[in-house]
Formats: C-alpha cells, sequence, structure tokens
C-alpha cells in the first residue's frame, strides 16, 4: 500500500484578501447609479469524514481516524482498508483483520489489502495463512515489490530460505530501494532466534545488492549475532563481493576472531 507505511493528507485554506481602491468620481445621472458590489470570502468547505481521518492517522491518532471514518456516510472497500491500517498501528490484530476481511467483501481482488491481512496473519505466526494472502496479490500485482518482499520474510520464517531468497531477488528486482522503503504495514521480526537470523542474513545480503553498504553491515552484524552465519561463509558468499574492500566490513569480520 504501499507496505502498509498509513495515508496522509494535508488540508490548505486559501486566504484570499481583496484591496478595494478610491476611483476619482464621475458625474453621472443619480438614477444611473449602482451600490459597489460586495466582496465576500467563500465559506470554507468542511472535510470529509475520510479526509478528516487521514490527517488524525498522519499525526498519529488512530483511535480518533476510526472514529472519523466511521461517520462517513457509506463505507467503502477503501475506507474498511484505512480503518484496518489504523488498528493495525495500534496492534489490534482482531479488528484490524475484520476491517480487512469488509474490505475484500466489497474490493476481493485488492492486492494491498490482500497483502494487509497477509501482514496481520504473519504477525499472529499463522505463516500458512499469509502465505495464501501474499499469493493471491502476487497473482493479481505481480509488480508489487512490497508483497514479494512480504512474502519473502514470510517464507524464511518458514525456514524456506532458499524460496524466501528468491522472493527478495524478485522484489529487489523490481524496486532496488525495497529494503529502505518503510511505507505501508510490514511484517513483524520472527520470534525465534535462527529465523530472525536468516532474516537478517538475506535482509544484509539485499541491501549490498542494492548498493546499501551501512544497511547490509546492519543486518550482517545481527545475523552473526544471532548465530545464524559465521566468518567464513560470508567471506565466500559472492553476494557480499561488493564488500570485501570496505574498512567497515573487514573490521565486522576481524571481530569474529576475538
Amino acid at each position: 500500500m504501499r507496505g502498509l507505511k498509513a495515508s496522509r493528507c494535508f488540508f490548505f485554506l486559501l486566504l484570499l484578501a481583496i484591496s478595494l481602491g478610491a476611483s476619482r468620481a464621475q458625474p453621472a445621472p443619480a438614477t444611473s447609479q449602482t451600490p459597489p458590489a460586495a466582496s465576500a470570502i467563500p465559506p470554507q468547505t468542511p472535510p470529509t469524514p475520510e479526509q478528516l481521518g487521514d490527517s488524525l492517522v498522519a499525526h498519529q491518532r488512530y483511535q480518533a481516524a476510526i472514529a472519523a471514518y466511521a461517520k462517513a456516510p457509506q463505507m467503502t472497500a477503501g475506507l474498511w482498508n484505512k480503518m484496518g491500517i489504523a488498528y493495525q498501528l495500534m496492534f489490534n490484530p482482531k479488528d484490524a483483520t475484520r476491517c480487512y476481511k469488509e474490505s475484500l467483501q466489497l474490493d476481493p481482488e485488492n492486492a494491498q489489502v490482500l497483502n494487509n491481512l497477509g501482514t496481520v496473519y504473519a504477525s499472529l505466526k499463522a505463516f500458512g495463512q499469509a502465505d495464501r494472502m501474499y499469493r493471491k496479490a502476487i497473482k493479481l500485482d505481480p509488480k508489487s515489490a512490497i508483497v514479494l518482499k512480504n512474502y519473502g520474510t514470510n517464507l524464511l520464517a518458514e525456514h524456506k530460505y532458499n524460496k524466501g531468497w528468491e522472493a527478495y531477488q524478485q522484489a529487489l528486482a523490481i524496486n532496488p530501494e525495497i529494503f529502505a522503503d518503510h511505507n505501508g504495514p510490514t511484517v513483524e521480526d520472527p520470534s525465534n532466534v535462527k529465523e530472525r537470523g536468516a532474516m537478517n542474513y538475506y535482509m544484509a545480503a539485499g541491501c549490498a545488492r542494492a548498493g546499501y553498504t551501512d544497511c547490509a553491515l546492519q543486518y550482517l552484524r545481527m545475523a552473526l549475532d544471532e548465530g545464524f552465519t559465521t566468518r567464513k561463509k560470508i567471506e565466500t558468499d559472492s553476494q557480499f563481493v561488493s564488500l570485501r574492500d570496505n574498512p567497515a566490513f573487514k573490521q565486522l569480520l576481524a571481530e569474529q576472531h576475538n
């Protein structure tokens, strides 16, 4: 939904200043005189419930945003999705799931909503259900980098490391900056140390391929700390060849001898 980071809406009020200049009096018959036209500022149009909700989400007032969305004269698939995102940002997966399902009832082929529902299932460790949502989303929108990234992370959590890395590679091919993009709901880190280590290792590989050296080093350090990988494995992995002359990379590997 992108990602589902939530959407931001800004309201601007255009103030019109009308200055009236004095004109020279001209002789004219009294019957032809007309009063000057009155100048008036048009009344401000109040925001719609959806616009108000978007603004509240942008200010992290999620409960108030949900209340605003609920006041819409008609609930649309988009409004249900936005309510689901707000609930998810409040760490309320039950109501987030309910809202996403309501959205899909109205628009069953919305890849963004399917992705968002998948992230809820993944956060609940219901990886099989998350897989189904991501696969449906990918079928509808095969060029969505964020869905492919989330799908890859979910596969890693299921210990399907090769398939997870393949999904990451597809995501990178579409958007080389996907690992630096935090828009929209994303998947929570797996709780198991080995799962986190695997995810961090492949995230490091993705960052290295995209040219984000600092990002790659950060994830490599976490993968090492979690015991998923070793100095020797990193040295021989061609995915990190671009880092081999980097002083910080050399220092990271040297620390593994201590």
